[in-house]
């Protein structure tokens, strides 16, 4: 499928990665990279986990959002940050608008866990709830921008936040090497297109596949028909993969990804218990999901067909957060 020349144009590019690596490291974690021998004889392969859930604010997320925020212009950041999110990304919009010494605003869904929620208000941003519906976030957020006068920083669809999360895949491939794939989750695209966009620069032929649950695949259908797939609320347990793609992350994953494998909501959770009890490391649903799809043999299988033929191919997982209600476990 190709994508619309349009966005193509406004991709982050390598450079922009670079740059964005450079603005954020000395305010990140490297996190580690962790492996298991329990795991890699159950998934048949040798799994390199890229914990995301041990960054700061835990997740992926401040990646995006320390780049974006620090890129701005005085006098453009003075005027405040406001954003719409499930959790994550709003905990990171208001700790890198701390940093900077400047106001956030976040919408969230009502819904939201209360340990995200609780994370937000720590970093001082200020919370405007909303119904759980992807459209209730957005009128909220044009809403509360309108009366703040704040800058929009949107939680994908920005080349910012895009080149700030594929920091991720960069440093993960730059310690580990030659991989045969890496898995990430998917939502609105921006941790699976800034890791489409740094592993192809890195290892062209690496494959990258994004992991979605099957209670939430409008991913999986905008990649199947050829356009946005919106799907306004969800139930599914992975309560961070609720978004939609957006036209920048959209166009990246036509361009570069090789698949998405859709989980059940049991999956998940066995997923999510086998890194806690093998990792000894927390992490949410919509983190654990990328391991999920390595349990099933076929899978591994194809990963397997599509590389050099090793018996045991090399895959990294992105643990893409580690922010849970530990009074809510699923398990």
């Amino acid at each position: 499928m190709s994508s619309s020349p349009s966005w193509e144009k406004s991709m982050a590019t390598w450079e922009g990665i670079q740059e964005a690596h450079e603005r954020i490291a000395p305010r990140i974690h490297q996190t580690p990279v962790l492996r298991s021998a329990t795991i890699d004889a159950l998934c048949g392969a040798e799994i390199f986990f890229k914990c995301e859930n041990l960054q700061k604010t835990g997740s992926f997320k401040i990646r995006g959002a320390a780049n974006a925020i620090f890129s701005l212009p005085e006098k453009e950041a003075e005027r405040g940050i406001i954003t719409q999110s499930s959790g994550n990304h709003g905990a990171a919009i208001a700790c890198a608008a701390a940093w900077r010494r400047v106001p956030a605003w976040i919408v969230m869904p009502k819904n939201a866990p209360l340990v995200k929620c609780q994370a937000v208000e720590a970093y001082g941003g200020k919370i405007t709830f909303c119904e759980p519906r992807i459209s209730a976030r957005n009128e909220a957020a044009a809403r509360v921008q309108s009366e703040t006068g704040a800058v929009m920083i949107d939680p994908y669809d920005d080349d910012r936040i895009i080149a700030g999360q594929a920091t991720a895949a960069k440093e993960l491939l730059e310690e580990v090497g030659t991989l045969d794939a890496v898995l990430a989750p998917v939502s609105g695209g921006g941790l699976l297109g800034g890791t489409c966009l740094s592993a192809k620069q890195l290892q062209p032929e690496i494959r990258v596949y994004g992991c979605e649950p099957a209670k939430a695949d409008d991913a999986y259908r905008s990649l199947q028909t050829g356009t946005i797939q919106t799907m306004d609320s969800s139930d599914t347990i992975a309560d961070g993969l609720r978004a939609s793609l957006a036209p920048r992350t959209f166009a990246i994953l036509q361009k570069h990804l090789s698949a998405i494998f859709l989980v059940t909501e049991e999956e998940i959770i066995g997923a999510m218990k086998l890194i806690w009890g093998r990792l000894k490391v927390i992490t949410e649903p919509s983190s654990a999901i990328a391991l999920a799809p390595l349990l099933k043999p076929e899978v591994v299988q194809t990963i397997s067909r599509g590389g050099a033929g090793s018996a045991r191919p090399r895959i990294g997982v992105i643990l893409s957060g580690g922010n849970v209600d530990l009074r809510a476990l699923p398990f």
